[in-house]
């Protein structure tokens, strides 16, 4: 094993802490041996019991005023925080209430404090890791939190942080104590773990305002959400100790490196910016490609604008391509529209009688728009094909329709089928006359299969 520098050995000091942490246990040992402990862990297990059942009926409320949240906003997150910790913090009042009148009474209530103020750390520390997602990252600033708390409490920070900071570290020429170390890393990650909190807040509020499109809400929601994390990384610099004056050199260097290879994200960003400044696209709008995407418009971000087709099939599309390619929103004046479906029956049909097929299958589709005038379904006959009279079915569609545009063209053609048997009109197939103007030289042999056999052809 690598010996530790001798340096490093002379500047660790933890004895301080080491006989205060055997004083303190020594000092709860004699209390928990004794009688009155008894009494004050029945107290402690009562306090939980009791604090839960009190917490049934606001905890039910909590839920459900989060439930009823449309988006994560700020009510959602303090509905979901403060249901996080109204057992214990029903629990802690209890205690609370109980340590004095244990005093009152002549009994010791010092495992009582102690459980009470443990309690109350590990309430704050619910509050603060209660929208974090990443658990790693909830459990290790639960487990730091508390820790301190919990020295705090049984007086032994001071004695540990006297040792943590006699601790030297060196490092490239450097020195500096254990605990500036780690007070600079905890720091750093509250600002940015703050940053993300703040930006989240500051989306989900700007998402849930009336006076803002959803899609001119969602890009500012995210550029403040930026602005709110690059602040915090720079806090966050700053506190550990690094420069920031060093950095603008360095940062102007790599600056132009960069933008030669973030020139897409950027014309993506100001492609963005068109889109919501013009509104030809917006958040709810139905649209179509030229690569061939189809679907409904979510979200319109930074970099991409997100499409859910109608297999439900989500789409990541950059903005560039709206500014660049043609797109046809069929929401973008208005939602209405009309469609040709077309269909064909054999010559000699009575066009009457196809003219009402035609009309009953529309009335029969619900996707059609009724009682409109000036939007009536209509057959129009179109061309004389080779093979039969070519028509088409126009109808004006629903507001509803205007989304499904595979499954409306699948319900015309299905009542078309339907009501042309009704009626007995054939849809013919392809036919070819053949005229022989002269048959000079042409003959022509019919040989029966039985003739073949009995002549022993092959």
């Amino acid at each position: 094993m690598e010996e530790t520098p001798p340096a490093l050995l002379d500047s660790l000091n933890f004895q301080g802490a080491i006989h205060s942490v055997r004083d303190v246990l020594t000092q709860l040992a004699g209390e928990v041996v004794s009688y009155d402990s008894l009494w004050q862990f029945i107290a402690i297990v009562a306090a939980g019991i009791v604090g839960f059942l009190l917490s049934r009926l606001p905890l039910a409320r909590l839920k459900k005023v989060a439930a009823s949240r449309e988006r994560a906003d700020i009510l959602f997150h303090a509905a979901v925080s403060a249901a996080r910790i109204v057992w214990p913090l029903l629990s802690v009042v209890l205690l609370w209430i109980i340590t004095p009148a244990f005093e009152q009474f002549g009994l010791k209530n010092e495992i009582l404090r102690v459980a009470a103020s443990l309690l109350n750390a590990w309430i704050i520390v619910r509050l603060i890791t209660a929208n974090i997602r990443d658990g790693l990252v909830a459990n290790t600033l639960t487990l730091l939190a508390w820790s301190i708390a919990a020295l705090y409490i049984l007086r032994l920070l001071q004695p540990v942080t006297e040792s943590l900071d006699s601790t030297i570290i060196g490092f490239a020429g450097v020195k500096f104590s254990l605990l500036r170390l780690m007070t600079s890393m905890f720091v750093a990650a509250i600002a940015l773990w703050l940053g993300r909190i703040a930006g989240d807040a500051a989306q989900a509020q700007l998402r849930s305002s009336k006076k803002l499109t959803p899609s001119m809400a969602g890009l500012l929601g995210q550029v403040l959400k930026i602005a709110f994390i690059i602040v915090a990384i720079l806090i966050a610099l700053q506190v550990v100790g690094v420069n920031l004056t060093a950095l603008t050199i360095l940062s102007g260097t790599l600056g132009i490196g960069i933008g030669f290879g973030l020139q897409a994200i950027f014309s993506n960003f100001v492609s963005g910016l068109i889109i919501l400044i013009e509104k030809s696209v917006k958040v709810g709008d139905f649209i179509e490609l030229q690569s061939g995407v189809t679907g409904l418009v979510r979200e319109i971000n930074i970099r991409s604008t997100l499409v859910t087709t109608n297999d439900n099939v989500d789409i990541l599309v950059p903005n560039e391509e709206f500014i660049k390619s043609q797109v046809i929103n069929w929401t973008h004046r208005e939602v209405r529209r009309r469609v040709r479906v077309p269909f064909g029956v054999a010559y000699g049909s009575d066009k009457e009688i196809v003219r009402k097929a035609g009309l009953e299958a529309a009335e029969d589709v619900e996707w059609t728009l009724k009682g409109m005038p000036g939007r009536t379904p209509q057959v129009w006959l179109t061309k004389f094909g080779d093979s039969a009279l070519e028509f088409e079915l126009v109808v004006w569609l629903t507001d509803a329709a205007v989304s499904r545009p595979a499954r409306v063209i699948a319900d015309y053609n299905w009542a078309l089928h339907t009501v042309l048997e009704k009626y007995g009109l054939e849809i013919p197939f392809p036919q070819r006359d053949l005229h022989l103007k002269s048959a000079t030289g042409l003959n022509v042999t019919v040989e029966t299969r039985q003739a073949k056999f009995e002549s022993g052809a092959d």
